[in-house]
């Protein structure tokens, strides 16, 4: 089962997670991609300050994303058998902060949290403004960077693998990594 950026704009993840796993049947993968923490964390710093700057006050204009612990810990959570938790952090950049919001406003990734306090203009253009003085390169571009999570898990199934009991190895750790036993530390190359 796939799962897309979708993912991002669910009120209650656990409970989907869950759903997905139910669904799978045994052995069957399940792999999902979604925004994490890191996403829009210029845009929201931005916002955050020309809010405060304006008002005095600032609400929450970014839709809040998991980060990558906690979504590791709910694919454990909803019962997945060899969870895997990966993220790779993507920074794009726009000629213009507004290009940003357009292309998040085509993605339908605006106007994504249910309560939500009306925005003036100005404050929006402050806002950007702010966004291009502390998040532009010197070529002028600013940068929106954007994290995505990979999660895979798999439907528990006697066929996978097991882990062996604790002491069971037969082989040294140590040895296999060059150093004596009981060394620790980084080897050099």
């Amino acid at each position: 089962m796939l799962a897309g950026p979708t993912l991002t704009l669910v009120d209650d993840l656990p409970g989907v997670l869950a759903q997905i796993r139910r669904l799978l049947v045994p052995d069957g993968l399940m792999l999902a991609a979604f925004f994490g923490g890191l996403t829009l964390a210029e845009l929201r710093t931005a916002l955050v300050e020309a809010e405060l700057e304006a008002r005095g006050g600032a609400a929450m204009r970014v839709a809040p994303f998991a980060d990558l612990a906690d979504a590791a810990a709910l694919l454990q959570r909803a019962g997945f058998a060899l969870p895997v938790a990966d993220r790779e952090v993507i920074t794009v950049r726009y000629a213009d902060p507004w290009r940003l919001l357009a292309d998040l406003r085509a993605a339908g990734l605006t106007g994504v949290l249910r309560e939500r306090a009306f925005l003036p203009r100005r404050v929006l253009a402050r806002a950007l403004e702010r966004y291009r003085g502390l998040f532009a390169d010197p070529d002028g571009r600013v940068r929106a960077t954007f994290e995505l999570h990979v999660l895979t898990g798999w439907a528990p199934h006697p066929s996978q693998p097991r882990p062996k009991p604790r002491g069971s190895a037969t082989v040294d750790l140590a040895a296999l990594l060059g150093r004596e036993p009981g060394e620790k530390g980084e080897r050099e190359e």
